[in-house]
């Protein structure tokens, strides 16, 4: 019975070719766009899977009180892994991790060379056996122990030191700490959030045994013993928080997040050193379109099964008449379906292999095709067909499996409504996701452009930050500053501590150092060139003075607006009081208020201040040149002739400032192909949709062209049924969309307004699309000889 129904599914396909191709391709586009969504969570959901321990292992968050903002922080003062090491009888063991100089390139010299590394970290000893890092030479339990002790990944050890054996070697960081190479270890693969290159002791550093609760600047795991609840163990470390900290210091709480939470559910948290981190809305907005447009391509499928009624009812009949039931023509139907599933499968696995290239392109992604070889993505396919087949197959076969024999084979058949009801229905859903998926892509290419286009109070074109990190010392950055303004091309210098874009130092705003309230702002160790090198609006006052002595302990500070009106002045009546942000500070200038974070984040208040504690890692070099290769070429030239000991290591400040929003870049990115890929389907469907209708009524264009009907009323009169459909989902899709991208914009405290044009546009494709895909057949249909169709059959 199997093998019959097999090759009579197989000759119904064979001989409807038109439906055949229509199904299996848009079936294939849908199941390849499934496939590429099962590769991109499998590998976003298998960070940090290769950690034995990886069940027990907690990083330490911290989350603001109302006072200074709810904000979540992955980073936390660097007394808390001591503290719970000696406090939280539920954890085993802790660990802190900080990126060189909060997060700034280090410098290294090795062998008279000079290198520049971006993933190096200082560690605590006990990060090794808590994630049991997989050393090639030394040993975790020891490689670290000692001060000035740091370990090499594969790929470090190769870098800097070739085929040469780096153990007992020496790396010189900043110029000024020696470090000796004890243990080299297996890269970290790329689906872990660990992603160090090198990691020295913590032991000797200056955060070693720093009992602060302040400086939240220091990632922190904890490894929980064995059979404890993460409720008890949140408990007990709310109980330390509240052992240490007095009531009216506790601006913060604490909680933990799992380690197989940490990629996909630290998108919104501030601070943070990992370079890979994932976003678990991007994953369920990839789903929700990958499921749309499979949706779509089984409503295809079910619409011109349903719409070929007339002539399976036929065959229906014949085999009710010969003795087959119902429930053998309920599964002869969903055999057909299940083979053009299948069929589609192939196509589909053929398909995700060939454009992978172009999806890792598109996702930033580095998937592969052996995800495609394991068990767990076969038993997945197993599932897709199973499921895609049920759907697509369900009113088809129940539908046409229930037909009487005498009825079908009448010849005053008439079909009834409710086949034309539903399929209209499915038709109107269709347009609806299309039209909605049309307005989301406007949206997010409009908010896109807006965010490009938008003026964030500083000009952040033209300007290079030069890392500067590892050299110490005014007279050698004075030298370094002169020579830089001899450049004709070069406008204004400005040693800083960070630039906008980036985390500098969270402090406390006060009017006083007694009162108790307080406003968060970040400070910026800066000089009197910042001002001209990020073309700042000056509201009052002046930059910050272009000289000062060592021994001035004077402190002077630039507020920008939001600052100064927490504060209760005016600009002009802001200059010369006295402010207290960690140390009293005398303001000397206000600017306007600027964008130093990404426009997700409303403005807050910023101070650059010239404290002479704190160091500066970046030199901003304003320019004006047109050609770009020889402005990097000459100012490498001029680097390397006043610091012989430091590496060039540069980067515009624009591109920084652009990576900012990369997020949204690739969601527009993928929004558009996800567009194209489903309108492409509905207008598939849609086609094959109306070559059947075209057939159903032969008869009838025949009878209307020997009666005078032009070519243009009937492919009006074909058009218009489906123009109506595409107007119903039009209204129907568009309140869905409207509602579903201002829950989107809501994430940003700069946003546009969705306007009425997006809609009447997305109407217009929509309907422009749907008019071109039935034209075709109508009016192939109205050009043909009626002698044809009204000949007897």
């Amino acid at each position: 019975m199997f093998r019959n129904n097999l090759k009579v599914a197989w000759r119904n396909l064979k001989s409807n070719r038109l439906f055949s191709i229509i199904n299996i391709v848009g079936l294939s586009i849908g199941l390849t766009i499934v496939m590429f969504l099962f590769l991109f969570i499998s590998y976003e959901r298998s960070f940090d899977s290769m950690f034995p321990k990886k069940d027990r292992i907690q990083r330490v968050l911290l989350k603001t009180d109302g006072d200074f903002g709810f904000e979540t922080w992955a980073t936390v003062p660097p007394v808390t892994a001591w503290a719970i090491k000696e406090e939280v009888t539920n954890v085993e063991s802790a660990a802190r991790l900080l990126k060189h100089n909060f997060g700034d390139p280090a410098s290294l010299r090795i062998n008279d060379q000079n290198f520049t590394e971006n993933l190096f970290y200082w560690v605590d000893k006990e990060l090794l056996t808590i994630f049991d890092i997989d050393m090639v030479q030394g040993s975790s339990t020891g490689a670290l122990d000692r001060p000035g002790t740091v370990i090499l990944s594969e790929r470090a050890a190769q870098t800097y030191f070739g085929n040469e054996n780096p153990i007992g070697q020496t790396i010189v960081v900043d110029n000024n700490r020696e470090l000796e190479v004890t243990g080299i270890y297996k890269d970290f693969p790329k689906n872990s959030t660990l992603d160090a290159d090198i990691m020295a002791s913590s032991n000797g550093y200056w955060f070693y045994d720093r009992k602060s609760w302040s400086n939240a600047s220091f990632e922190t795991y904890c490894l929980l013993k064995e059979n404890v609840s993460v409720e008890a163990t949140q408990q007990q470390i709310d109980q330390m928080l509240e052992a240490n900290v007095d009531k009216e210091e506790q601006w913060y709480t604490f909680g933990l997040q799992s380690l197989e939470n940490v990629h996909l559910y630290s998108a919104s948290f501030a601070s943070g050193y990992a370079s890979r981190i994932g976003d678990i809305n991007e994953v369920r907005n990839l789903t929700y379109l990958a499921i749309l447009i499979l949706l779509i391509a089984c409503i295809n499928y079910m619409n011109l099964t349903t719409a070929r009624s007339q002539k399976r009812s036929k065959e229906v009949g014949i085999s009710k008449t010969l003795g087959a039931s119902s429930k053998s023509l309920v599964w002869r139907f969903y055999l057909e379906a299940g083979l053009i599933t299948a069929i589609s499968i192939v196509f589909g696995i053929v398909l995700t292999i060939s454009s992978l290239p172009g999806f890792n392109a598109l996702t930033n992604q580095s998937l592969t095709i052996d995800l495609l070889l394991t068990p767990t993505f076969l038993l997945a396919a197993l599932g897709i067909w199973a499921v895609t087949t049920l759907f697509s197959g369900l009113y088809p076969s129940m539908y046409l499996s229930r037909f009487l024999p005498k009825e079908i084979l009448s010849p005053s058949l008439k079909h009834g409504k409710g086949n034309l009801v539903i399929r209209k229905g499915l038709v109107v859903m269709q347009f609806a996701a299309s039209a909605a998926l049309i307005v989301g892509v406007m949206v997010i290419y409009q908010q896109t452009k807006y965010i490009q286009n938008k003026n964030l109070g500083f000009a952040a074109d033209n300007v290079m930050a030069i890392s500067i990190g590892g050299l110490s010392g005014e007279e050698n950055l004075g030298a370094l500053e002169q020579e830089f303004k001899k450049l004709s091309e070069v406008t204004a210098v400005s040693m800083v501590q960070g630039y906008p874009g980036m985390d500098v130092s969270g402090r406390t705003l006060r009017k006083k150092g007694t009162d108790n309230n307080g406003l968060n702002i970040q400070t910026n160790v800066t000089d009197a060139g910042i001002v001209d090198a990020l073309k700042l609006q000056l509201l009052a006052g002046k930059s910050l003075p272009k000289s000062k002595n060592e021994t001035d302990t004077l402190v002077e500070v630039v507020l920008n607006k939001k600052a100064v009106d927490f504060l209760g002045y005016s600009p002009d009546e802001a200059i010369g009081k006295e402010v207290f942000i960690g140390v009293p500070q005398t303001i000397v200038g206000v600017v306007d208020d600027f964008n130093y974070e990404s426009l997700h984040q409303p403005i807050g208040a910023y101070a650059f201040h010239n404290n002479s504690g704190e160091g500066k890692s970046y030199m901003l070099v304003r320019f004006n040149s047109g050609n770009l290769a020889n402005t990097v070429s000459e100012f490498k030239g001029t680097f390397s002739k006043v610091v012989t000991n430091l590496n060039f290591n540069y980067s515009f400040l624009d591109q920084n400032i652009a990576r900012l929003y990369a997020r949204e870049k690739r969601a527009g990115q993928i929004g558009v192909v996800f567009c194209m890929l489903a309108i492409f389907v509905a207008a598939l469907g849609l086609f094959g949709l109306a070559a059947y209708t075209a057939e159903q009524r032969r008869k009838e264009i025949g009878i209307r062209k020997v009666l005078g009907a032009s070519v243009a009323k009937i492919s009006q009169m074909l058009s218009t049924d489906f123009t109506k459909l595409v107007l119903v989902g039009l209204i129907i899709g568009f309140p869905l969309a409207y509602f579903s991208m201002e829950n989107w914009l809501e994430g940003f405290a700069y946003r546009i307004d969705i306007q009425w044009w997006m809609f009447a546009l997305a109407g217009c494709i929509a309907l422009g699309i749907a008019l071109i895909t039935v034209s075709f057949q109508s009016i192939r249909a109205a050009l043909a000889n009626p002698t044809k169709s009204l000949r007897t059959e």
